[in-house]
Order: structure tokens, then sequence, then C-alpha cells
């Protein structure tokens, strides 16, 4: 019989077969999940009535309220929208969805992010993949990401908004429109019945703006009027705003008249921001060149000088520091 020479590329080491034996498993193991989530989702569909009800619900908090609309300014005008924990929380309520961010690799200071969201009942599925650079705008310059935990933050950061985008676009838009107006009125509720609430409002709401440099004369030179004269509705607004400078959606300069900062200056900016105490910066002092005293030959001769008109008077008590009796001499002149 004729023998089949044994093929000498053929990979058979086990050093060789066990990363794909390895990579199998992951791979199974993965599809394995999603088909047992899909299969869950059909067996338990949501009930839309009862997950619009869960939302609304959710709306009313106030905690929830407060952080659930950002706010920037835009062509003369501001956009709003809900924030990504109010995204979160209208995915944890709608029910079925799969969604999350990933790091797909990181190489070369560069981070390449996946952030999806996925109906697994209608099958509907939005992501979005970006790079995020190991890099960060510190003092007017661009400083390098080394720690992991730096990385990580900013990637999360980058992430939450892509997220945000994709699960908004997986939720009906009517449900998402009613769990901003029951923000809005949970705001309007939560600002306070009697003056004194509305007062300790305003408080707390001006000290957190002070997290990023903003004072309670920006905020009265905004609205036209005093801190305590400020209306719910524009507490309201200002708790939009917030949310946007948290999430970085605006800066204070978008908002307030707020003078551009030195250089030298910055270091303390940056440490208010981080809600630390800005370091006092003392005005430059100019010394200015101290009068001479005159010697009483010194004064005879201020006599003489202005006796026959060669000084003012005026000239000599500028220019000389005369005590109390040398000056009534000279005017007595």
């Amino acid at each position: 019989m004729n023998q089949m020479v044994k093929n000498p590329f053929q990979q058979t080491a086990v050093s060789e077969a066990l990363p794909n034996t390895m990579t199998e498993v992951k791979a199974q193991r993965e599809a394995s999940e999603i088909q047992a989530m899909v299969f869950m989702a059909k067996q338990f569909p949501r009930n839309q009535i009862q997950a619009a009800d869960r939302i609304l619900n959710a709306c009313t908090r106030q905690t929830l309220a407060d952080f659930a609309v950002y706010s920037y300014p835009r062509g003369g005008q501001n956009v709003e929208g809900p924030s990504i924990r109010l995204a979160e929380v209208l995915a944890q309520n709608w029910g079925n969805l799969d969604f999350g961010i990933r790091e797909l690799s990181q190489e070369n200071g560069v981070s390449t992010v996946e952030a999806y969201a996925w109906d697994l009942e209608t099958n509907v599925r939005q992501a979005k993949v970006f790079q995020v650079a190991h890099k960060r705008m510190a003092k007017g310059g661009t400083k390098t990401l080394t720690d992991p935990r730096d990385i990580y933050e900013m990637v999360a950061n980058q992430g939450s908004r892509r997220l945000r985008a994709c699960i908004l676009s997986i939720i009906p838009g009517d449900i998402v429109e009613a769990a901003l107006a029951q923000c809005s009125v949970t705001q309007a509720a939560s600002v306070g019945a009697t003056p004194e609430e509305i007062k300790e409002t305003i408080r707390k709401l001006t000290a957190t703006m002070g997290k990023f440099g903003i004072t309670a004369e920006n905020i009265q030179d905004r609205y036209q009027c005093r801190l305590e004269a400020i209306r719910p509705a524009q507490i309201v607004e200002l708790r939009k705003i917030y949310t946007s400078l948290k999430d970085g959606m605006s800066k204070p300069s978008d908002w307030f008249a707020i003078q551009e900062v030195k250089k030298s200056d910055a270091q303390d900016l940056n440490a208010m921001v981080d809600g630390a105490a800005a370091v006092e910066v003392k005005p430059e002092t100019t010394t200015e060149p101290t009068k001479p005293t005159p010697t009483e030959e010194q004064f005879a001769a201020l006599i003489e000088a202005v006796s026959t008109g060669v000084k003012e008077v005026s000239e000599v008590l500028e220019a000389y520091a005369l005590t109390e009796e040398q000056a009534a001499e000279i005017n007595a002149l």
C-alpha cells in the first residue's frame, strides 16, 4: 500500500494548538452568553407600559432630576438634552438592553474603545468605535498620561458621551421626552416653597458653582438681579449649567462673564476646580522714594530761597520731609 508522507508544515505541536483552542473556547462561551440573553429577552419581553411607569417614577427623585439634563450654548441658544446619568436610568428601566463601554486595544499611547447599546428583543444595535489619546491639557500644555488610573478615567469620560448617544438612539424618543418633562417638574418642585427654603437652595447652588471659579457676582451679572431675587426657573437653569460643566459639555466662560486668567494664576484656578483652597495672590507693592529731611543749614538755605522767590512754598513741601515747626515756618513766608 502507498503511504502518505506527513506534511512537515502541519501544526500539530501542543504549543501551537493551545492558543487556538483557548480562543475557540472563549468565542464559544461568548456566543453562549449572547444566545442566553436573547433567549431570556424573547421569553420575558418588556411591558412597555410598566417600563414607562418605572422610568417616570425614577425621574421623581430629586437626586436624579438635578443631574438629568445638561445645557450648553450654541448659536445664541441653549441646547438641552439628557445626561449620561439619565440615559443609564432609561436603559435600566426599559429592560432587555445590553449596553456598555469596552476597550478593544491599547498601543502607542492610544486606546481604541467601543461604546454600544443593543436591544435584545428587536435586535437593534448601535455601536460607536473611537480612539482616546492618553493625553490631557494641563496648565496651557499637553500632559502625557502614564498612570493606569488616569488612563481609565480618561477612557470612561470619553466613552460615556458615546454611550449616551447609543442608548438614546435605541429607546423611543417619546419616552425620553416624557422623562425630561418629569425631571423638569421635579426640579421646579425641589426649589422650595418658602423664601427660607429658596435662599438655602441658592446658597448651596452658589457654593457648588464655586468649584468652577464662578462667584455670586457672576451669577448676579448673568440674571441682572440680586442673588436672593433669583426666580425658581433660573435656579433650574443653573442646575442644568452645573451638569453641563461637570460633564465637560461647556466651560464657565460660555455662561458667565469671567475674566481671562493669567498664566501665573492658572495653578490657582486648577486648585479651585479640584476643590482645593486657592492660593492668595498678593498684589505687587511699589515703594515710593523717601523724601530727604533737611539739616539746620539746609533748612536755613531753603528759607532764604523761598524768601527771595527762588523756590515756591508748595515745591519745598512736596520735595522735603519737614517737621511740623519747619512746615509752619515755611508756610508763614
